[in-house]
Formats: structure tokens, C-alpha cells, sequence
């Protein structure tokens, strides 16, 4: 019996993990990366929650392996601008074996996970920009602005939150969303005194929300969250005009003495995340991560529901030998799970950054509020503790 083909339009966490799928579930993939090999990949570094290391696990794959170059932050300790200790939180966790959430170098999670696809005998193509889709009763051809063009039985939008994908399948759909907010990372040049690895450093600053974790060898990683009421323009800031604001900004806190200490800043980048999608698929294309439903970086899971698409389109495409049949039970699987996720996320962002008479109410009353809902149980267990079968197991 001849596989059926499928195309993956993206070669990040969505498309490679989509393309393991999609070879499970007895499909023929291709991936097509709109960079060229080798490119830059835009952000500093994702924290992946415990529920998406399960998904790799139930991808088939060894998060071990996949995840070797990231290290264990099982915690959050929330504190305010001058450092003072607020509450401390488990980050889900850990799995059977001792796994918990982990953070990782986004450049180093795509180059693991393009690896594994590699392994599972998935092509990746680079330098091919979508340019259009033509879905037809017997196939479906992507065609490219290079000006090759390529068919198959299935078409996969994993091209992020800017998607060409969702663009033909949603054609006068609202722009993704600002969320008044800009992010910014970077590692320190060495090794910095400071808490141990392990926990998830998070800062209520006086003027910008500021994160960061020591990594195993002491250097410390960062990421900032200024807010910003305009999105930034390409080329806005320099190099060293972005580092002098964030100086500026983090001025008289823990915060500024880290970017200070770093050689490596990146950014900055735009928050936005994704008004409901109404549609997510026709009889041949389906949509997949961040091109379905992009959630605000606060949420900490726009890596993990990426991985939890992958699989659960995986299981629908075995379960249903008709495309349509299976696109639909794959949407109804996932839409309301993650757009009850882009709820929590956009009301993260919107806690961020206070003014000062706010600022002084929520740092009296975040300890004592996350003492009494920790008593109740973990309030993020509905994330956190989501849990999927393994698709490999169930061909």
C-alpha cells in the first residue's frame, strides 16, 4: 500500500515535531523552512512545561536526548522589584522518572528536534517561502515564491504566528494581537553568584517584568518583558541603544546587574498571541501551533501546545483513514484546551507591570493568595498535568 504524502510548512518546534507525527501515524513527510539552513533563530531560549516533555515522550522520542543541552527548572519563585521573596511555585511535576519542566536554548531545541526528524526519514527542505495553497479533491499543492511547487495528500501549517496557512484558510481574519509588551533575552558573559539552578527567577520590576535561571555551568539566563504601548519597528533600536534602555529601565535592581554582566542581549521583540481562529482546517490543510493559536510567552506553553498538536493529530489521523473525518475530531480535540490556554496567557501579560500604588497592593497580597489556592491543590494542574497517550504504540 503507497503512503500518503503530507507537506509541513515550517521547520520549528511545531513542524518537526508535526513530521514525526505524521510518519506514526503512516504519512510520507516533507518539511519546507521558509530560512536557509543555518539561519538565526529569533528568540533566547523556551521553558518547556512538563506536559510538553511528556508529549516528546509520547512523539517516541527521548526528551533525555532531545532536551540534553537544557537543565531542570522545576520551580518559579515569584519576587518583587528589590528581590524580596513573594511566593514560590512548582512548575508541574515531576514525571514517573523524575522529569520536570526544563529550559532550553530555542536554537538548540530546533536543531535537536530537525535532528530527530532527520532520524525518522523526514526531508526538510530550506529556503522555501509559502506563497499559496491550492487544496483540490485529489490533492493538495503548495506552491512557493522561488516558484516551485509541491502536492501531496495532506498540507500542515506549522509556519508560525505569522502563517501564510492560516492566511489561506482565513483570509480577512483580524492580524495576531499586541500585547503591549516587548521581549528581550540574554545570557551572562560567566558565571554569576546568585541562586542556585533549578528555579525559575521571576521579578515584579518597577518599570518591567524580568525573569531569569542559572544555568549548570553558573551563567545566567535572561529574558525582559518592557512594556510598551506601540509595537517596535525592524531596526528601531541598536544593538547598543536596546542595551542602554534595558540598563535604564532595571536601573537600582537585581535585574540591571544581570544584563550589565551579559555579552549577549537579544531582541527586541513584539508580544502578541492570536484572537480565536475560526478556521483551523478544510479537507486537506489543518493548522498547527502557533498558526492556530499563538499564546501570549507569559503562558510559558507555546512550545508544549505545539508538541501537544503533533501528537493528537497523530492519534486522529490513525484513528480516522478519512482526511476530513480526522482533521475535524483533531480540532475538536484541541481548540477549546488551547484557547482556554491564550485566556490564562493574555491575563498573565496583563499582570505584569503595575503602577505603584498597584505594585504595593499585589506584593501584600500575592503570598497569602498563593498559599490559600496551593492548598487547594496546584492551580495550573489543568495545564501542567495534562497527559497524552503514546502515539507510537498505537499503530
Amino acid at each position: 500500500m503507497t503512503k500518503r504524502r503530507a507537506l509541513v510548512i515550517g521547520g520549528g518546534i511545531a513542524g518537526t515535531a508535526t513530521a514525526v507525527a505524521l510518519r506514526h501515524a503512516g504519512f510520507d513527510p516533507v518539511v519546507h523552512e521558509a530560512k536557509e539552513r543555518g539561519a538565526d533563530e529569533r528568540g533566547a531560549f523556551v521553558t518547556l512545561a512538563v506536559n510538553g516533555v511528556n508529549a516528546l515522550r509520547s512523539l517516541g522520542l527521548d526528551p533525555a536526548r532531545v532536551l540534553e543541552r537544557g537543565f531542570p527548572t522545576p520551580t518559579i519563585a515569584l519576587r518583587a522589584a528589590s528581590g524580596r521573596l513573594l511566593a514560590e511555585v512548582p512548575l508541574g511535576g515531576p514525571l514517573p522518572d523524575g522529569t520536570t519542566t526544563v529550559t532550553i536554548r530555542r536554537a538548540d531545541l530546533y536543531a535537536s528536534l530537525r535532528s530527530q526528524a532527520k532520524a525518522h526519514d523526514v526531508p526538510i527542505v530550506y529556503g522555501g517561502r509559502l506563497a499559496g495553497v491550492v487544496s483540490g479533491a485529489g490533492e493538495v499543492t503548495a506552491a512557493f515564491e522561488d516558484g516551485r511547487t509541491d502536492s501531496a495528500d495532506l498540507l500542515v501549517g506549522a509556519d508560525g504566528l505569522h502563517s501564510r496557512t492560516r492566511e489561506v484558510l482565513n483570509p480577512h481574519a483580524p492580524a495576531p494581537h499586541y500585547l503591549g509588551l516587548l521581549n528581550a533575552g540574554g545570557f551572562t558573559a560567566g558565571p554569576v553568584a546568585g541562586p542556585p539552578a533549578g528555579v525559575m527567577q521571576m521579578a515584579f520590576g518597577r518599570r518591567a517584568f524580568f525573569g531569569w535561571a542559572s544555568a549548570p555551568d553558573g551563567t545566567v539566563w535572561w529574558f525582559a518583558n518592557p512594556p510598551r504601548k506601540r509595537p517596535v519597528a525592524p531596526g528601531e533600536f541598536s544593538p547598543a541603544a536596546w542595551r542602554a534602555h534595558l540598563l535604564e529601565l532595571f536601573a537600582g535592581e537585581p535585574a540591571g546587574d544581570l544584563v550589565a554582566a551579559s555579552d549577549e542581549i537579544l531582541g527586541p521583540w513584539n508580544t502578541r498571541d492570536l484572537h480565536r481562529v475560526r478556521v483551523w482546517h478544510d479537507d486537506r490543510v489543518v493548522l498547527v501551533g502557533d498558526a492556530a493559536h499563538a499564546v501570549a510567552p507569559s503562558s510559558g506553553q507555546g512550545a508544549s501546545m505545539a508538541l501537544e498538536d503533533a501528537v493528537v493529530l497523530g492519534h486522529c489521523l490513525l484513528a480516522q483513514p478519512e482526511l476530513p473525518a480526522a482533521l475535524a475530531a483533531y480540532e475538536s480535540a484541541r481548540r477549546p484546551r488551547v484557547e482556554k490556554v491564550v485566556a490564562y496567557g493574555r491575563r498573565s501579560s496583563n499582570t505584569k507591570v503595575l503602577g505603584p500604588v498597584g505594585a504595593a497592593v499585589r506584593d501584600a497580597v500575592l503570598p497569602v493568595i498563593m498559599r490559600r489556592l496551593h492548598r487547594r491543590g496546584d492551580p495550573q494542574a489543568w495545564i501542567l498535568e495534562h497527559r497524552l497517550p503514546h502515539l507510537a504504540a498505537s499503530r
